[in-house]
């Protein structure tokens, strides 16, 4: 670990070994003029489906060196959930053994490839090019896939470099799973600072004693990707102090870091902590803020990063005044392009930004609704209010009650369903479903048997109600008010 230049420094760390940076170069360009071979290039999205470790980080950045755009699975998920996240993707990058579990409509290229005679591309991608595919919880059952483009990943790299002072001696601990945003974050940020990035196997990530003793072993001295809720965790267990005396910068995001802070968290963390807050469609982070040693009892979410315009509006898209409550509208180069195979849907959340002014014969820019409610500080901080529809975070994920609702209409005994969130004494959330029909015999473990084959874990319900009949409101709809009421 200690080669002399930039090229000998370590790029990626596992129990396994190291990989150089000059190493992951060479492995990068060997896997990329494989993926040129088979046609990769602008606009073509390769799906990654590859375990934790070195080669997911080299398909990564080999798939965005052949001007591709990479798409990552959680290999882990039900096969129902990954033929789901799949639909888009058209080149399979992965490995002997694991290859043939996954299908996709063009060629299959193996993470060790190579195809010596291939021409790779010269310079940067077209920034309006696609750069990644990631997904979100859709209310149809069907998760949306949102589309980033190049100019947005690049901008909001170099931003996330620079705002965390990341630099060659940065060692980042990957928390976030493949198939999340986060983990583009956690990857290719620190590479790009020359620094290194520390993959464990997930098992260790969730057992915190090999956890700590990674960070010690490796000098894990910044955390790029958590949520409140697992720090919680993790600040809770016995040599979490000692464990994370080293580390200089904790960012979270996902959730709402409130709890933690009330509960004294602040002070286990001697590093600086940074609290970022942006949806998938707005290339992972919009706003962030460096929460003090002494914070204060508020969600606080900061201010814009660079190239991102945060819109505060009213219901007529009228900006409100600092200190009114308004809904979030982001803005800027964060952008994402909209929803793979939903114009509808694209159009309902991304919306012409009624403060730009248009050049004849130009487009506008846009702006997204992130249906989250804040309010400007005379400071220019936000201060996160909540959602304003039923979305909601369960362990950092956004999560969309009726995905779960319409896998539990597909079991034969129920007739309805409706899933509410609630929070437990450590103030975390989590699902409750609520349902109708023939189920007095059916047992919770078979209820969550079926969610199992079409669910991803965060999106299991904890507890389940049966009911004769739901309760509604004067207009006839569910009261899910009620609901969340009486399951407390």
């Amino acid at each position: 670990m200690g080669a002399a230049g930039p090229g000998g420094r370590p790029a990626v760390v596992t129990p396994d070994g190291v990989l150089t940076h000059r190493e992951l170069e060479t492995r990068v360009d060997r896997l990329a003029r494989a993926l040129v071979a088979a046609g990769v290039g602008p606009e073509v999205v390769c799906a990654i489906a590859l375990e934790r470790g070195v080669d997911a980080v080299v398909a990564m950045s080999a798939v965005r060196r052949a001007h591709g755009a990479f798409l990552t699975v959680d290999t882990d998920l039900p096969p129902q959930r990954v033929a789901a996240l799949l639909s888009e993707a058209r080149v399979l990058v992965s490995a002997a053994g694991l290859a043939e579990r996954f299908s996709v409509p063009g060629p299959t290229v193996l993470v060790d490839s190579d195809s010596p005679d291939a021409v790779l591309p010269e310079g940067e991608p077209d920034p309006r090019s696609l750069a990644y595919v990631s997904h979100t919880s859709g209310s149809t059952g069907v998760p949306n896939a949102v589309l980033v483009e190049h100019r947005s990943l690049r901008s909001y790299l170099r931003s996330a470099v620079r705002d965390n002072d990341l630099g060659p001696d940065t060692v980042v601990l990957q928390l976030a799973p493949m198939g999340y945003d986060a983990s583009i974050r956690d990857t290719l940020a620190p590479l790009l600072a020359g620094g290194s990035v520390v993959v464990l196997p997930r098992s260790a990530l969730l057992r915190p004693e090999e956890l700590f003793a990674a960070v010690r072993a490796h000098g894990v001295n910044a955390v790029l990707s958590t949520t409140p809720s697992f720090l919680t965790f993790l600040s809770r267990r016995p040599g979490a102090v000692e464990a994370l005396r080293g580390v200089r910068l904790v960012a979270t995001s996902g959730e709402s870091l409130r709890p933690f802070l009330a509960a004294g968290g602040r002070a286990l963390l001697p590093g600086r902590l940074v609290n970022q807050y942006g949806p998938t469609e707005c290339t992972m982070t919009s706003t962030r803020h460096e929460v003090p040693a002494a914070p204060e009892d508020a969600d606080l979410v900061g201010r814009p990063i660079e190239g991102v315009v945060v819109r505060l509006l009213d219901g007529a898209l009228r900006e409100v005044p600092d200190g009114a409550v308004g809904e979030v509208h982001l803005g800027g180069i964060g952008v994402a392009r909209g929803y793979a195979g939903r114009p509808g849907l694209t159009a309902e959340r991304f919306v012409p930004d009624p403060f730009c002014v248009v050049p004849p014969g130009g487009t506008g820019e846009r702006l997204y609704r992130t249906g989250d409610l804040a309010r400007r500080r005379p400071d220019g901080v936000l201060e996160y209010l909540g959602r304003d529809d039923r979305q909601i975070k369960v362990r950092g994920h956004r999560v969309d009650p009726a995905e779960v609702e319409a896998v539990l209409l597909t079991h034969p005994s129920i007739t309805g369903a409706a899933v509410t969130p609630a929070t437990d004494a450590q103030h975390r959330t989590y699902l409750v479903a609520h349902v109708t029909g023939e189920v007095a015999e059916v047992r919770d473990a078979a209820l969550r048997a079926h969610l199992a084959d079409a669910l991803p874990p965060h999106l299991m319900p904890r507890r389940f109600t049966r009911l004769d009949r739901f309760p509604t409101t004067r207009s006839g709809k569910v009261d899910r008010a009620a609901l969340a009421a009486g399951a407390r």
